[in-house]
C-alpha cells in the first residue's frame, strides 16, 4: 500500500510541478523574450532545425484534432521574395494551408494560426528568426501550382525563418507593445 501512496504522490507532484512554473521557465522566456524578425543575414537553416520546426507545428493543438492543414517548405529564392520582404540567401519559408472545406463547427483559419504559432516559437527557441506573413496570402493562392499548395488546400499564413543579427533582440527591433493595462480587464 505504501508503494501505491508513494507513486501516487510522486504522480500528482509530477502533474503540478507544470501548473506554475517561475518566469525563468525556457519557453515562457522564448515567448517573452521573442518579436517578429526584420534583421535577417545569409546562411542556411538546417534540415536538423527545419524539421524540429515541422514537428511542433504538428503537435498544434486543432479542433477535433482534425489537423486540416498542410505545411509547404520553400527554398527557392525567387518564389519566396516576393512573399518575404526581409529574406536573405539560406531562408526558408513555410506557407502554412487549411483545407478549402470542413465540417461545420470547425475554424481551419484559427487552427492554421496555432500551428503557425507554434513553429514560430519553435524557430526563437532554436536561435533563430521567424516573421509571420498573412499579406502575401491571396498571391500564393492564385499561384498554387508555382508553391505547390496540395489540391482542397489554400495557404492561410507564411513563416520566414532564418538566422538574424545577433547584436539585435526584442528591446531593439521590435515595435512597442501595449501595456497590460491596455489589454486585459479583471471582472470582479
Amino acid at each position: 500500500m505504501k508503494a501505491k501512496l508513494s507513486v501516487s504522490v510522486l504522480f500528482l507532484l509530477l502533474a503540478f510541478a507544470g501548473q506554475a512554473q517561475p518566469a525563468g521557465n525556457p519557453v515562457v522566456q522564448t515567448i517573452l523574450s521573442g518579436y517578429s524578425a526584420k534583421n535577417f543575414v545569409a546562411g542556411p537553416v538546417s534540415e536538423h532545425d527545419i524539421n524540429l520546426i515541422l514537428e511542433c507545428g504538428i503537435k498544434a493543438p486543432s479542433a477535433r484534432n482534425s489537423q486540416l492543414w498542410k505545411f509547404t517548405v520553400i527554398k527557392d529564392e525567387s518564389l519566396i521574395l516576393p512573399v518575404a520582404r526581409f529574406a536573405k540567401p539560406g531562408n526558408v519559408i513555410i506557407i502554412v494551408s487549411g483545407a478549402e472545406t470542413a465540417p461545420e463547427g470547425m475554424n481551419v483559419d484559427f487552427d492554421c494560426a496555432l500551428a503557425t504559432e507554434n513553429m514560430y516559437v519553435a524557430a526563437q527557441g532554436l536561435g533563430l528568426g521567424a516573421h509571420i506573413y498573412t499579406g502575401p496570402i491571396r498571391s500564393i493562392n492564385e499561384k498554387k501550382q508555382d508553391y505547390q499548395i496540395p489540391e482542397g488546400y489554400r495557404a492561410v499564413s507564411v513563416l520566414q525563418i532564418g538566422h538574424i543579427d545577433t547584436g539585435v533582440d526584442a528591446v531593439s527591433a521590435a515595435s512597442a507593445r501595449k501595456t497590460k493595462d491596455e489589454l486585459v480587464n479583471y471582472r470582479k
